[in-house]
């Protein structure tokens, strides 16, 4: 068992995601959607982390969530950025059992 609580792999995610956000701002015809959108999921974030943060978490959902966060670290496309946007926040709620 990991020694990490779900609220610091929760800060890890939103921090790649606040990076994953800033490259789908570079599209500017997406600007306000993906401001919209990161609101929206990072305010889901903070919900969990408030709910669950001092819990910690198992080895395996860690490792699940870094993987994600490793996956969208190597995105450069723009356009790629904002159809993560999406995706990417189910993944690591759904790797904490969370609803999307």
């Amino acid at each position: 068992m990991s020694d990490t609580t779900i609220s610091v792999a929760l800060e890890r995610a939103t921090a790649a995601y606040a990076d994953l956000g800033e490259l789908g701002e570079t599209v500017e015809d997406e600007w306000s959607y993906v401001t919209d959108l990161a609101a929206a999921w990072v305010a889901r974030f903070g919900s969990v982390s408030a709910a669950r943060g001092v819990e910690p978490i198992d080895d395996a959902t860690l490792g699940a969530i870094e993987a994600v966060i490793d996956e969208v670290g190597l995105i450069a496309d723009p356009h790629r950025a904002i159809d993560w946007l999406s995706t990417f926040p189910q993944v690591v709620l759904l790797a904490l059992g969370e609803p999307a």
